[in-house]
Protein backbone atom coordinates (compact mmCIF):
# COMPACT_ATOMS: atom_id res chain seq x y z
CA UNK A 1 0.00 0.00 0.00
CA UNK A 2 0.92 3.54 -0.50
CA UNK A 3 1.17 4.03 3.56
CA UNK A 4 4.12 1.53 3.06
CA UNK A 5 6.04 3.58 0.65
CA UNK A 6 9.45 4.98 2.03
CA UNK A 7 9.32 7.77 -0.99
CA UNK A 8 6.05 8.64 -2.73
CA UNK A 9 7.36 7.80 -5.91
CA UNK A 10 4.81 10.05 -8.00
CA UNK A 11 6.55 13.09 -5.74
CA UNK A 12 9.78 11.82 -6.20
CA UNK A 13 9.52 11.26 -10.22
CA UNK A 14 8.12 15.19 -10.52
CA UNK A 15 11.59 15.98 -9.02
CA UNK A 16 13.56 13.90 -11.06
CA UNK A 17 11.66 15.75 -14.42
CA UNK A 18 13.34 18.77 -13.08
CA UNK A 19 17.04 17.04 -13.97
CA UNK A 20 18.12 17.66 -17.35
CA UNK A 21 19.73 14.58 -18.39
CA UNK A 22 20.35 10.87 -16.69
CA UNK A 23 23.55 12.22 -14.73
CA UNK A 24 20.36 13.71 -12.15
CA UNK A 25 22.93 16.49 -10.95
CA UNK A 26 20.07 18.75 -10.28
CA UNK A 27 17.51 16.47 -8.29
CA UNK A 28 20.94 14.70 -6.51
CA UNK A 29 21.79 18.29 -5.00
CA UNK A 30 18.31 19.04 -3.90
CA UNK A 31 18.12 15.65 -2.37
CA UNK A 32 21.89 15.89 -0.75
CA UNK A 33 21.12 19.85 0.98
CA UNK A 34 18.24 17.38 2.81
CA UNK A 35 20.19 15.11 4.32
CA UNK A 36 22.32 18.21 5.37
CA UNK A 37 19.20 20.05 6.61
CA UNK A 38 17.96 16.72 8.06
CA UNK A 39 21.20 16.08 10.43
CA UNK A 40 21.27 19.23 11.11
CA UNK A 41 17.01 19.59 12.44
CA UNK A 42 17.80 16.73 14.26
CA UNK A 43 20.58 18.06 16.31
CA UNK A 44 18.57 21.07 16.85
CA UNK A 45 15.15 19.30 18.22
CA UNK A 46 18.12 17.31 20.75
CA UNK A 47 18.62 20.59 22.04
CA UNK A 48 15.57 22.32 21.98
CA UNK A 49 14.07 19.02 23.37
CA UNK A 50 16.67 19.34 26.29
CA UNK A 51 15.45 23.06 26.74
CA UNK A 52 12.35 21.56 26.64
CA UNK A 53 11.57 24.64 23.80
CA UNK A 54 8.13 23.51 22.68
CA UNK A 55 8.08 26.75 20.24
CA UNK A 56 11.57 25.58 18.56
CA UNK A 57 10.53 22.11 18.52
CA UNK A 58 7.03 22.92 17.01
CA UNK A 59 9.34 25.07 13.83
CA UNK A 60 11.93 22.66 13.41
CA UNK A 61 9.00 20.26 13.05
CA UNK A 62 7.57 22.51 10.27
CA UNK A 63 10.85 23.06 8.60
CA UNK A 64 11.69 19.43 8.01
CA UNK A 65 8.09 18.82 7.30
CA UNK A 66 8.22 21.42 4.11
CA UNK A 67 11.47 19.72 2.74
CA UNK A 68 10.45 15.92 3.54
CA UNK A 69 7.52 16.87 1.22
CA UNK A 70 9.14 17.91 -1.48
CA UNK A 71 11.22 15.08 -2.10
CA UNK A 72 7.87 12.96 -0.89
CA UNK A 73 9.59 11.63 2.35
CA UNK A 74 6.13 10.75 3.66
CA UNK A 75 7.11 8.93 6.77
CA UNK A 76 9.18 11.91 8.01
CA UNK A 77 6.66 14.90 6.89
CA UNK A 78 4.14 12.59 8.81
CA UNK A 79 6.00 12.42 12.11
CA UNK A 80 6.89 15.92 11.76
CA UNK A 81 4.05 17.57 11.42
CA UNK A 82 2.95 15.45 14.22
CA UNK A 83 5.73 17.24 16.20
CA UNK A 84 4.39 20.25 14.93
CA UNK A 85 1.26 20.30 16.28
CA UNK A 86 2.31 18.84 19.41
CA UNK A 87 4.39 21.86 19.78
CA UNK A 88 1.56 23.89 19.91
CA UNK A 89 -0.06 21.83 22.62
CA UNK A 90 -2.59 19.87 19.73
CA UNK A 91 -3.26 16.25 19.35
CA UNK A 92 -4.97 16.56 15.80
CA UNK A 93 -5.45 12.69 15.50
CA UNK A 94 -7.42 13.20 19.13
CA UNK A 95 -8.78 16.29 18.67
CA UNK A 96 -7.59 17.63 21.99
CA UNK A 97 -5.08 19.95 23.47
CA UNK A 98 -2.05 18.98 25.60
CA UNK A 99 -0.30 20.35 28.68
CA UNK A 100 3.65 21.07 27.88
CA UNK A 101 4.79 17.42 29.74
CA UNK A 102 2.32 15.46 27.98
CA UNK A 103 3.20 16.96 24.57
CA UNK A 104 7.25 16.84 25.55
CA UNK A 105 6.91 13.26 26.27
CA UNK A 106 4.99 12.77 22.81
CA UNK A 107 7.85 15.11 21.14
CA UNK A 108 10.32 12.66 23.23
CA UNK A 109 8.91 9.61 21.48
CA UNK A 110 8.42 11.07 17.78
CA UNK A 111 11.81 12.24 17.39
CA UNK A 112 13.29 9.02 18.12
CA UNK A 113 10.63 7.34 15.06
CA UNK A 114 11.26 9.94 12.41
CA UNK A 115 15.06 9.73 13.11
CA UNK A 116 14.67 5.69 12.23
CA UNK A 117 12.23 6.46 9.14
CA UNK A 118 14.50 9.36 8.03
CA UNK A 119 17.81 7.10 8.21
CA UNK A 120 15.29 4.24 6.09
CA UNK A 121 14.25 6.99 3.63
CA UNK A 122 18.51 8.35 3.22
CA UNK A 123 19.60 4.87 2.84
CA UNK A 124 16.83 4.40 -0.07
CA UNK A 125 17.62 7.70 -1.80
CA UNK A 126 21.34 6.65 -1.15
CA UNK A 127 21.01 3.44 -3.11
CA UNK A 128 18.63 4.46 -6.17
CA UNK A 129 21.64 7.64 -7.14
CA UNK A 130 24.30 5.12 -6.92
CA UNK A 131 22.11 2.48 -8.89
CA UNK A 132 20.92 5.41 -11.39
CA UNK A 133 24.11 7.56 -11.70
CA UNK A 134 26.31 7.36 -14.93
Amino acid sequence: SDEDEIIDMEIFNQILELDEDDTHDFSREMVEAYYTQAAQTFDNMDAALIKKDLITLSDLGHFLKGSSATLGVAHVQNSCEKIQRYGQLRDEEKGIDLDSKQALDLITLLISQVKGEYSVAEKWLRKWYTEHSE
